[in-house]
């Protein structure tokens, strides 16, 4: 029964990502025909410092809220549940609303100073009610998740992408939008209000969950204890966030000089970022909508195993999740090796992408496997063990960034081989923890035929490819894009065994 469930709420998880992740797309499709590749650039330097006092609102309280709220709601503890959601959002409130003020009145400092680009000044002030309400919506969805009522986040995450792409067209048509300053605007302008539709929704739908249960007249904790134990959680979480988007953003904001160092001017600069960050990492990481949903279900799921002291369970459930992450990582780097131009002409209509994405394409299978070690360690408990290899992580990540990118040779380059070798890193140091305290067994034979079913599909794509005329092109891109993942779901069907990844 728990199997079932953990699967029935991946998959519905995994609908409404994939939904909002084309949803999403389409939305960096849009403004990358509007922006070009320099607001691309300029759109993606906001963003992490957007991130980053997100990350210092609201970091871990998702993962905290569904943990609390699965025991809760197992223990048909409903009283402590609605007490810890109430307290929760109160202080989360007073909190974001100091964040928000100082990064309204400094917003001109973090432009000019940490960007080093004025034109960013008016978007970041628009981001700040959407700080707020994010910091809110994530405590809800805390608890949706927690009780497994994953239909309605599911839902109201699809609503408010679909109405996010909705404004920011009628906007930029509206208003006949030129510059990209004021287009940037716009699009966090729409971001804004996605988000407080999403905030308003969550709530009402809340209040209907939380009055429709019924239990038991029980003693309640204090709110202060209450409270405690969300942060005892969250804060090690918001806190290895918060550091590693601080030195993630950092890594962003010097990517520009150190392309300069490297022999671009600005402008050029901002053109690369826009086309690898802002147009490749889209393609090549899409599939990562399946891992967030598989990471989101499996921290309530493995603290129901825990809470109930079943090894043998958590045991099977991260072997599980770390085939699937690796199988599905396996069948993106086929994909992206084998059509990597039909992939750039068809997301975004350029045919300038094809060598990065075949360069990112090495990427998938070990990060895909090392962030669902991270939602397993926070799923056991080990958010220090999270913060401290974060931490070493990002400091890895920051210098590997300054040197190589500052390499004319290499350029942005660099920044892909970084993900590469911190992924490395990150993956070798958590996979170490988990085994300490439970067996993850490999099998040999089971690696041999996931690469054997990898090859096979990698050349019968090529092979369709050349045979499938290229006036069918949306036929043809969905027949090789659908051959190519069909390799990850025949890893799964040939390798059933449950106790070897």
């Amino acid at each position: 029964m728990i199997n079932d469930k953990f699967y029935r709420d991946t998959f519905l998880l995994t609908l409404s990502n994939l939904t909002t992740g084309i949803l999403a797309f389409i939305f960096s499709i849009t403004l990358s025909r509007e922006l070009g590749a320099e607001g691309m650039g300029l759109y993606g330097l906001v963003m992490p410092i957007y991130n980053l006092f997100i990350c210092l609102i609201c970091g871990g309280i998702i993962a905290a809220v569904s943990k609390i709220s699965a025991v809760y709601k197992y223990n048909n503890d409903i009283g402590n549940l609605k007490k810890t959601i109430n307290i929760t959002m109160k202080f989360d409130i007073l909190w974001a609303c100091l964040v928000v003020i100082f990064v309204f009145f400094f917003a001109p400092f973090l432009g000019e100073k940490m960007i080093k680009d004025p034109r960013t000044i008016l978007s970041i002030r628009i981001t700040c009610p959407a700080m707020m309400f994010i910091g809110i919506s994530n405590i809800l969805k805390g608890y949706f998740y927690g009780t497994s009522s994953i239909k309605i986040p599911a839902f109201i995450d699809i609503l408010e992408k679909f109405i996010r792409i909705l404004i920011i067209v009628f906007i930029i048509n509206f208003f006949n939008l030129k510059d990209v300053t004021q287009t940037v605007s716009a699009a966090y302008i729409a971001l804004c209000l996605g988000e407080c539709i999403s905030l308003i929704l969550l709530y009402f739908y809340y209040k209907r969950s939380i009055n429709s249960l019924s239990y038991a007249n029980k003693d309640t904790e204090s709110r202060t204890q209450l409270l405690f134990n969300v942060l005892v959680i969250s804060l090690p979480l918001c806190l290895n966030a918060f550091v590693s988007t601080a030195l993630g953003a950092l890594s962003t904001l010097i990517l520009p000089r150190r392309l300069i160092v490297s022999g671009f001017n600005y402008s050029e600069a901002l053109s690369l970022i826009g086309k690898f960050t802002g147009m490749t990492l889209n393609i090549v990481f899409f599939p990562m909508v399946v891992i967030g949903s598989i990471i989101t279900v499996l921290v309530p799921d493995l603290a129901q195993g825990i809470n109930k002291n079943d090894s043998y369970f958590i045991e099977g459930r991260i072997i599980e999740v770390l085939r699937i992450a690796f199988l599905l990582g396996l069948s993106t780097l086929v994909l992206c090796i084998s059509i990597p131009e039909n992939l750039g002409m068809m997301f975004f209509k350029r045919d300038d992408l094809t060598s990065y994405i075949k360069f990112l394409s090495l990427c998938p299978p070990i990060l895909y496997c090392d962030s669902t070690t991270y939602g397993i360690l926070n799923g056991l408990g080990k958010q220090n063990v999270m913060l401290r290899n974060s931490l070493l992580i990002s400091v890895i990540e920051l210098i590997s960034l300054y040197i190589l990118t500052g390499i004319k040779g290499i350029n942005i380059f660099g920044y892909g081989i970084t993900i590469i070798i911190t992924s490395i890193i990150s993956l070798f140091l958590n996979l170490k923890e988990i085994r300490k305290h439970y067996d993850i067994n490999i099998s040999i034979t089971n690696i041999f035929i996931y690469l054997l079913i990898s090859i096979l599909s990698y050349f019968s794509i090529i092979i369709l490819k050349s045979q499938i005329p290229n006036s069918s092109m949306f036929f043809k891109n969905f027949v090789l894009i659908s051959l190519g993942f069909s390799s990850f779901l025949l890893s799964i069907l040939f390798t059933v065994k449950k106790n070897k990844i």
